[in-house]
């Protein structure tokens, strides 16, 4: 007798509630701290980050703990609402140590941490947002190429995203996994020259640094895969804001801008080049909310979910923000226009946690698996 199986979950695409009332806080948080003169005059300081910025968006609305049980010191949320955090994140292109504290370095932790313990402490830190993390790893390894970046608490690593601001470094080594604090003897952060001056980059070297082991290399490879899986996940939520943007400004550019008497944006070449974006948006927001739900409800094909959002995602922002510049008539190549800081966050996120064809080639990977 054959025993029927259940048919799987259907993912839910829409959002709630709750998340709309939280967009709307971040929204409206990001709209009167983070515009885009604050952004752009951040880019050109030594300090891209607002330390006032950070605590408003991880302390008064509570993001920084979304992904964080309550028992832990979090706000017991889920990928959803992390989610919807770094859409809006990605409509301002707002300079935050989001992505990496709040999302990998977080739920890396999260791999290792019971009720108790250094990673369970660290997490609690996190989620308060007196403190940030990021994992010690280059900004372009997809999650499939999870290894430990050292052999031990020596040695570089080039490409960290957001060093230069964390409290704390989590190390891979052939060990196992390394709390080590920025400030300590041994550990030099020499900040680089990224494309993306929202997201700054930089040179970890560690001489005789020592730190606190969280977890053995095996339990080690499996936290930081889980990590830089969620990382990828969500950075599609955040392409996905960041088309959006680059949409939705482009269509009220071409309404206003007027030539031989008409907007621009009656032309007919015009419109099927913008319609064409709306439609590519609109399927990478499905791919992105698809992603977030798997992480969310722990689904068995998240591994597939974000490899299809990641392969989708990435080169439609891309290509949104190439139409925003060049249908800005070349005044968004400009300094004082924000499209170029568009165009550069959506070069960058390219190839962060995986290029669009490590993405591919994880997805016919993954289909060639047999059914369990």
């Amino acid at each position: 007798m054959t025993v029927p199986t259940q048919p799987p979950a259907t993912p839910d695409l829409l959002y709630s509630q709750d998340e709309e009332d939280l967009r709307s806080a971040v929204r409206a948080l990001l709209a009167d701290r983070a515009d885009a003169p604050t952004v752009i005059a951040a880019t050109e300081s030594d300090t891209p980050y607002d330390p006032r910025l950070w605590e408003a968006l991880a302390t008064g609305i509570g993001a920084a703990g979304l992904l964080v049980p309550e028992k832990l010191g979090g706000q017991g949320a889920s990928h959803r609402e992390a989610a919807v955090v770094l859409e809006e994140l990605g409509r301002s292109v707002a300079p935050a140590p989001y992505l990496t504290s709040s999302v990998v370095a977080t739920e890396t932790l999260l791999a290792l941490a019971g009720d108790a313990g250094p990673a369970a402490a660290l997490l609690a830190e996190l989620a308060s947002g007196a403190r940030t993390a990021v994992l010690a790893v280059p900004l372009a390894i997809p999650p499939a190429g999870a290894r430990a970046a050292l052999t031990s608490l020596d040695g570089t690593v080039r490409g960290v995203a957001d060093a230069a601001v964390a409290d704390v470094l989590l190390v891979p080594t052939a060990e196992g996994l390394y709390a080590v604090e920025a400030t300590a003897p041994g550990v030099v952060v020499e900040p680089l020259v990224p494309l993306d001056l929202t997201r700054p980059l930089a040179a970890l070297t560690l001489s005789g640094a020592t730190g606190t082991l969280l977890a053995d290399a095996d339990a080690s490879t499996t936290a930081v895969r889980r990590g830089l899986l969620a990382g990828a996940g969500l950075l599609a939520s955040e392409q996905l804001g960041l088309a959006e943007w680059c949409l939705t400004e482009t269509v009220r550019y071409a309404r206003e801008r007027h030539q031989f008497n008409r907007p621009v944006g009656s032309f007919q070449s015009l419109k099927h080049r913008m319609a064409q974006l709306w439609l590519e948006v609109v399927s990478a927001r499905a791919a992105a909310r698809n992603a977030a739900d798997a992480l969310a409800t722990g689904s068995p094909d998240a591994p597939v979910a974000v490899a299809v959002a990641q392969a989708y995602c990435s080169g439609v922002a891309v290509h949104a923000a190439e139409e925003c510049v060049q249908l800005h008539g070349g005044i968004g190549m400009t300094w004082e226009h924000p499209a170029h800081l568009y165009l550069k966050r959506a070069k960058a996120d390219s190839i962060a946690y995986g290029s669009a064809g490590s993405h591919r080639a994880a997805v016919a990977e993954l289909a060639e698996l047999p059914t369990p």
